[in-house]
């Protein structure tokens, strides 16, 4: 199939270039004329595994171009797919006007049947006001004979950074919500190649299970940190009872890790999302709200342990390990090892940070209000407290002598239990974790 994909960001350029290794046509489109200048000379704009070779092997097999010109490659398209940003609005709401805009544009150039495909993740009822611009647009533009010709469908994303690629060609489930049974068919044969349970609904369904799973997934982790925090008043370990739990196959082990938080592209934004959408049809969501609250006490809380240990933090040195809001990545959207370092920064700590992936990101945000150091050990060198952020796998493989050696105070405030069960405390290290028992 011809395919036109609307964004190159995280969604839209993993989509297309999966769908062009499933064989397809792809032309990628995005207003950003330096991102496109960037990708056709096979230069990606984020990092994720895999991503750069995937994209030199589809544009050496002539299966994917990219361009800022939407109305050169729409004449040929069987699938229009929108995947657009949504970042969250003043009040949580998702912010639609990227969205609306690639419908409006759509409507004025598209001159043939095609099927319109959302693949941002969207308020319930917005594909059906998709349609309705795309339709609008095109009676403005003279071609109200087609309007009867075009459909739309919600295909959702369960892309995880760090494996989007292994997620895309291996995913758990396929959810195709649309009106028509031969919109399901067509949208089946468009993953032909990929062996995954297909569900087959409607858009509205479609529309809310993807806010409905991130949300869920936001509920486990707060839920375990607040497990974590009676551990720490009871003497018991969180890790031991997230695999006591875990045992359960109706629980699992997935999104049970204590620590300082979720954060990201989609969780914060989805269960805003999610809780604003539950606002407005008059029900008040509060295991949402407490899902929320949760999230927020937790990093504040774990910057005021730091203060309890260490006193005022005025002028005081910490080390930070970790910027994004994962490892894997070099995404710090809504990432909980930045803004606890904005609230060390704000209380007058000199912080200096490193991350292996993701210090150029973070520059953008924390400018000169931090020091940026070129190694982990740099980074803890001279500092009081040294604070893991990011759950980074290299972090477990410093030397730890050396580190007690570079630093003032040989205190560690684990926020991702990283280094739990390494012994530091043999070492002769003052370590912290989340839940863990002893700990404040």
């Amino acid at each position: 199939m011809n395919l036109v994909v609307a964004g190159t960001g995280y969604v839209g350029l993993v989509s297309g270039l999966g769908y062009a290794k499933l064989g397809h046509r792809v032309a990628c489109v995005d207003i950003d004329a330096d991102k496109i200048a960037k990708l056709e000379l096979g230069e990606v704009p984020f990092h994720e595994v895999g991503l750069k070779e995937l994209l030199g092997e589809m544009q050496d097999a002539g299966r994917i171009v990219f361009t800022t010109d939407l109305s050169s490659v729409l004449g040929s398209a069987d699938i229009v797919m929108i995947a657009v940003g949504t970042p969250p609005g003043r009040y949580g709401e998702a912010d639609l006007s990227y969205v609306f805009s690639v419908a409006d544009a759509v409507g004025t150039h598209l001159n043939h049947e095609a099927l319109i495909v959302m693949k941002s993740t969207v308020p319930v009822g917005t594909n059906r006001k998709v349609l309705e611009r795309v339709k609008d647009a095109m009676r403005k533009a003279g071609r109200e004979d087609l309007t009867s010709l075009i459909e739309i469908a919600s295909l959702p994303e369960f892309l995880a950074e760090g494996k989007a690629i292994a997620d895309f060609l291996s995913p758990s489930r396929i959810v195709i919500g649309a009106d028509e049974t031969p919109t399901h068919a067509m949208l089946d044969a468009l993953h032909e190649g990929i062996t995954a349970p297909r569900m087959f609904t409607t858009i509205e369904n479609a529309e809310l299970v993807k806010l409905a799973a991130n949300a869920f997934l936001a509920t486990k982790i707060s839920f375990i940190n607040e497990i974590a925090n009676i551990c720490e008043r009871t003497g018991a370990d969180v890790r031991e009872i997230a695999r006591g739990i875990g045992m359960d196959p109706r629980i699992g082990t997935a999104f049970f890790s204590a620590g300082i938080g979720y954060g990201g592209s989609c969780f914060p934004k989805d269960v805003s999302a999610l809780h604003q959408i539950a606002g407005t049809t008059g029900y008040e969501f509060k295991l949402l709200s407490a899902v929320i609250e949760v999230n927020n006490r937790q990093r504040e809380k774990f910057v005021k342990n730091i203060e309890y240990r260490l006193g005022n933090l005025q002028g005081r040195r910490v080390g930070v390990w970790g910027l994004a809001f994962k490892n894997g990545t070099d995404d710090i959207r809504e990432s909980a090892a930045i803004d606890i370092v904005q609230r060390l920064s704000a209380r007058g700590a000199e912080v200096c940070v490193f991350d292996p992936m993701a210090t150029e990101s973070a520059r953008r945000v924390l400018s000169d209000r931090v020091e940026y150091a070129p190694t982990a050990i740099d980074a803890a060198t001279g500092a009081e407290a040294l604070l893991v952020l990011t759950e980074w796998p290299e972090f477990r493989d410093v030397s730890f002598p050396t580190l007690k050696e570079k630093m003032i105070e040989p205190r560690i405030f684990d926020g991702r239990n990283l280094l739990a069960d390494l012994r530091l405390d043999t070492l002769g290290f003052d370590y912290e974790g989340v839940g863990i028992s002893g700990h404040r």
